[in-house]
């Protein structure tokens, strides 16, 4: 007795999307082989005309492929067999259009030279049928590259421009670390991947649905490093990075998780130092005209009294007495890192400062910047719980900003 044949059932495909396989259901071609590729070359005609806004041309200063569509439209036109294969899919309205004069030559063509025409070439070992078609990708080839071809300019890149390239510097400094996605993942804005070689920015996250099969999913507005974005769902994204070998999600810088800041140390914890904030007490005009605004942010593994000594000699203090408005112990901490993880965040708003050190030596002070102290109190905050990564400091505004939105924090 003949077995009978196990179905399909969503369960089963809830498992192999959870393996990260994507299952198609297999159509049976009602077409020959013939119209198969009829069809194909006219989908190629009509991706022209939806990139360019117009159908394909003839002349001698058009490109290569463009007249190979123009000839191609022409003979579809001309053929009744094409007209009525194609007429239920001529949504540009590429059919309707008055059979084309003769600028091609091949009024009187030959059935193969109309097939080389519309890109299909009958080889000599196969003089009854169509196989091959010049120029008409495989439909895998066609799917990918349609996927690529959703994407589009993004219009405020410069507004993540600074993102991505701050992301690839905390990579090259080991600030940052990468690990695998997992397959069930739930992006949040600034949640950031590497798919297919790109950096990629969850900007933007749609509330959450139910799919016909149950399933949970969103509408994301991703960003790529490339100066492109695209209006994804986030199952389409999964299964790009679970096609992905090599795909990573890209963690907060390293501080994220760790207990930085604690005004009494666990025993279990290890000290490694303080973040300090001070004031210059300097009468430089300059400086005594923006006292409250300008602030040195250093990180020490002494105590904070016993590194200000001798502030006076020293020109990393600008030769000053300061006022020290703020001190945070650190706990489980590489302290170099977290150092020039702030000093990177608040860059745009460094001063730039030189003196001449007890040798008569040029020193430039880099730990000087011009910001409010509710702002550094801010980011620090921010850094203690993992989100800092997620904002940027504007100079202009005086303000911290949330990377996706561009609002206050």
């Amino acid at each position: 007795m003949a077995r009978k044949k196990a179905e399909f059932t969503d369960d089963d495909d809830a498992l192999l999307d959870e393996l990260g396989v994507e299952a198609e259901a297999a159509v049976a071609s009602t077409y020959t082989p013939r119209q198969e590729r009829i069809l194909a070359g006219f989908e190629e005609v009509q991706r022209f005309v939806t990139e360019y806004g117009r159908p394909p041309m003839h002349g001698a200063d058009r490109d290569i492929f463009e007249r190979l569509y123009a000839v191609r439209l022409d003979r579809i036109r001309e053929s009744a067999e094409c007209l009525a294969l194609l007429a239920g899919l001529d949504s540009q309205g590429l059919l309707a259009a008055a059979a084309a004069a003769n600028s091609s030559g091949l009024a009187d063509a030959s059935d193969d030279d109309v097939l080389a025409a519309l890109g299909v070439d009958r080889s000599a070992d196969d003089a009854a049928d169509v196989t091959r078609l010049e120029h008409v990708r495989p439909r895998a080839e066609v799917k990918a590259a349609e996927e690529v071809a959703q994407r589009t300019p993004c219009r405020d890149f410069a507004a993540y421009k600074a993102i991505f390239e701050e992301v690839q510097r905390g990579l090259d400094a080991g600030t940052r670390k990468t690990i695998k996605h997992r397959d069930d993942f739930d992006p949040e804005p600034g949640d950031l991947f590497i798919v297919a070689g790109q950096k990629v920015l969850i900007a933007e996250a749609g509330p959450r649905f139910t799919t016909e099969y149950d399933r949970i999913d969103r509408r994301l507005r991703v960003i790529y490093d490339n100066g492109t974005e695209s209006d994804l769902l986030l199952r389409s994204l999964q299964r790009a990075l679970n096609r992905d070998p090599a795909s990573r999600h890209i963690l907060p810088p390293e501080a994220k998780g760790m207990p930085l800041f604690a005004d009494q140390i666990d025993a279990e914890d290890a000290e490694s130092g303080a973040v300090y904030v001070v004031r210059s007490l300097s009468s430089h005009p300059f400086i005594a005209a923006h006292r409250e605004l300008i602030h040195k942010i250093g990180v020490t593994g002494q105590d904070v009294k016993k590194r200000l000594a001798g502030a006076k000699k020293d020109p990393t203090f600008l030769r000053a007495d300061v006022e020290v408005v703020g001190s945070y112990k650190l706990a489980n901490i590489h302290r170099g890192k977290l150092e020039a993880l702030l000093h990177q965040f608040f860059a745009d708003a460094r001063i730039d400062v030189e003196l001449n050190d007890r040798f008569a030596e040029k020193v430039e002070p880099r730990e000087w910047f011009l910001v409010p102290l509710q702002c550094i109190q801010q980011a620090i905050a921010l850094l203690a719980s993992g989100a800092i990564d997620r904002c940027v400091y504007d100079r202009d505004q005086a303000s911290i900003l949330d990377r996706a939105t561009g609002k206050p924090v």
